[in-house]
């Protein structure tokens, strides 16, 4: 049986975006957030977070619920993007 490709599809994308946008509107280092994160208790290096807000890595349900209270928003506003806010 052949791989199945695990591309990030448009949501995936759209959580990228909205997760970089916030961060940089809230005047973090990628480095910054992550160590929120972490201190959230999901570890999260900045190269992982560097790869999410990239789209080279998937932002499963525990890094979004994580990464969404490290940024004081609900995950629905990472999932729909900023205008959500």
């Amino acid at each position: 049986m052949a791989a199945r490709s695990l591309g990030i599809g448009p949501a995936g994308i759209r959580t990228a975006r909205t997760i970089e946008i916030l961060r940089t509107e809230r005047g973090l280092a990628q480095r910054e957030l992550a160590a929120r994160v972490t201190a959230i208790g999901r570890p999260m290096s900045n190269t992982m977070l560097a790869r999410i807000e990239r789209a080279q890595r998937r932002c499963d349900i525990d890094d979004l619920v994580a990464l969404a209270q490290a940024l004081r928003v609900s995950p629905l506003v990472l999932l729909q993007g900023p205008s959500a806010m």
